[in-house]
């Protein structure tokens, strides 16, 4: 076929897919299906429980919501949740690596498939950030038991706190009296890009490989968490629980009261991200018509729970204001002084171990390690598919003869995301994440409505209850917490600190950039080239080479 009959018609940057040719692509895939429905479910898991129990629970209750940070997870599985019904109705009717941004260039047109396609760079790449920042606090947390983190990572003093060297990030962010800072450290977190570079180097070796070990972890972060919930009840004081909202004192919002609970939920709502993973992995799912809608869901349902417990023994065993560390699961474990589980072991601080507090923190250390895993993976399906489309360079879309996974991909974005881990404090990182999902998931939520008016006909395997109305609710309540975390970026601007502002605009400057100068001449929708017709580039030399598209007529 000739590019010309290819070449769709109308305004170049609201050019789209057609449904016919998006299900194309998912029939001829590169990517193997190797994915069942509990590997799925298991892959969102993976994703959603990790940083938003171990390591921002205690933070969001001691800073925003008190006690009924249970509220505000009730609030962000609720907007997850429409969200999550309109993921659903799309992968079950379009199957395909690159979810929210192929469904965006089949619904809404090019230049939106290309925001969709940066949002989730915040979405998955900052987010592994984020979670690596975590990951590498509870390392040192382990090691410092074992007596010998003081001599591998010495503290350090910045303006207005303290951190381990090579644990800590560049920037830090300070609060001294109400007023917000963010100082240089004079170091960066090492340990956290390690942690991102052993996650991409396990994906290269492939995905079912992958799948596999984040099972095994899943399973014990979740014994882990369950046993966290069956003792700590034991050691629960309801007095924590008073007042199970704290009054807003400042008048400030975001800080206590009802606007603490929503702006506890816009926080933590990057921790929901797992279930959209489930979508990306659709392209390498068995029966991904009907596994995808029951990963999705199945996984939102099962974390919604055990987050809502979790945060409820937490915050019962210590007083909330106690909990704004960067790993709180072990100061509730500590505060229940579990006599009775320590062993003796030589070489541990003090002579003593104890078993439980141990245990909980491998369980961290794991369960952080899986939702890396996962993030990083969905961030090298999103690139793939968009460098397949044209919009990205062709190296992020370069197959491994032998692997079958994209592994230059893999390998930059693992570079430029153990970068951010390095640099950036986990409360930018957190509020950038929870920003762009909120935007990429009232996109996807549109998606739906435009399907519904456009195309009724249309066979979809699994259908949102309620339809449009629903999809309306989802746009307006992922809208709301997209605010939520806007809004404290200018009172941070305001108050002289626009660091978190400067760093949103010069990402969004980037990204429209990237798309002017290459994304935009390089569309292979817009030059008439049908994908599923090109040959695979035999070499990495030649897919980084022209930049010259192959197709056959």
């Amino acid at each position: 076929m000739s590019a010309e009959g290819l070449r769709p018609k109308g305004n170049r940057l609201f050019l789209k897919k057609s449904v016919a040719q998006i299900q194309k692509e998912a029939a001829r895939s590169e990517l193997k299906r190797s994915l069942g429905p509990i590997n799925l479910m298991s892959l969102g898991i993976g994703a959603i429980i990790g940083a938003g129990i171990f390591v921002l629970t205690g933070q969001v209750a001691a800073a925003h919501a008190g006690p009924a940070i249970m509220l505000s997870f009730v609030v962000a599985g609720i907007a997850c949740g429409l969200a999550g019904l309109c993921y659903a109705e799309l992968a079950s009717t379009m199957p395909v690596s690159g979810s929210a941004y192929t469904y965006a260039y089949g619904t809404l047109g090019e230049v939106f498939a290309w925001i969709m396609g940066w949002l989730l760079v915040l979405e998955y790449g900052v987010a592994a950030s984020t979670v690596a920042v975590g990951w590498s606090g509870y390392v040192v947390s382990i090691l410092k038991d074992f007596g010998v983190a003081d001599g591998l990572f010495p503290m350090i003093q910045y303006a207005g706190g303290e951190g381990p060297s090579w644990a800590t990030p560049l920037i830090q962010a300070v609060t001294v009296d109400g007023v917000n800072s963010f100082p240089l450290t004079g170091t960066f977190n090492l340990v956290a890009a390690i942690g991102i570079a052993a996650v991409c180097s396990l994906l290269v070796l492939g995905v079912s490989e992958s799948a596999s070990i984040n099972n095994v972890i899943v399973m014990i972060k979740i014994v882990v968490l369950l046993t966290f919930i069956a003792v700590g009840v034991q050691y629960i004081n309801p007095a924590n629980w008073q007042p199970f909202i704290p009054e807003n004192t400042t008048g400030k919002f975001g800080e206590y009261g009802a606007t603490g609970i929503l702006r506890g939920a816009s926080i933590i709502f990057f921790a929901y991200v797992g279930f959209e993973a489930v979508s990306t992995a659709a392209a390498e799912a068995k029966n991904p018509s009907k596994d995808v809608p029951v990963g999705i869901l199945g996984a939102l349902i099962v974390c919604t729970m055990i987050y809502m417990a979790v945060a409820a023994v937490m915050t019962g065993v210590v007083p909330y204001l106690e909990l704004a560390s960067p790993a709180p699961v072990a100061v509730a474990i500590d505060r229940m002084g579990l006599e009775w589980a320590n062993i003796a072991v030589a070489s541990a601080e003090g002579g003593q171990l104890n078993l439980i507090s141990f245990l909980i923190k491998i369980g961290a250390i794991t369960g952080l390690s899986s939702v890396m895993l996962v993030l990083c993976y969905g961030q090298t399906r999103i690139f793939y598919t968009m460098a397949r489309d044209g919009l990205l360079p062709r190296a992020f879309a370069v197959i491994h003869p032998k692997f079958r996974t994209p592994w230059i991909g893999t390998i930059l974005l693992g570079i430029l995301i153990a970068v951010c881990a390095s640099f950036l404090p986990i409360s930018i990182l957190g509020d950038l994440v929870s920003l762009g999902t909120a935007v990429a998931f009232s996109i996807v939520c549109l998606s739906v409505i435009f399907l519904r008016i456009k195309h009724p006909e249309m066979e979809r395997p699994f259908k949102v209850p309620g339809g449009i109305a629903t999809a309306v609710a989802g746009i307006i309540s992922c809208l709301a917490l997209a605010g939520f975390n806007f809004w404290p970026m200018i009172q941070h601007a305001m108050d002289g600190n626009p660091l978190p502002l400067t760093i949103l605009g010069a990402y969004a400057a980037v990204g429209a950039v990237i798309y002017i100068i290459y994304g935009f001449w390089h569309s292979k929708l817009a030059k008439g080239i049908d994908i599923t017709e090109e040959t695979t580039m035999s070499s990495p030399a030649e897919a980084m080479g022209s930049g010259v598209d192959n197709q056959k007529d």
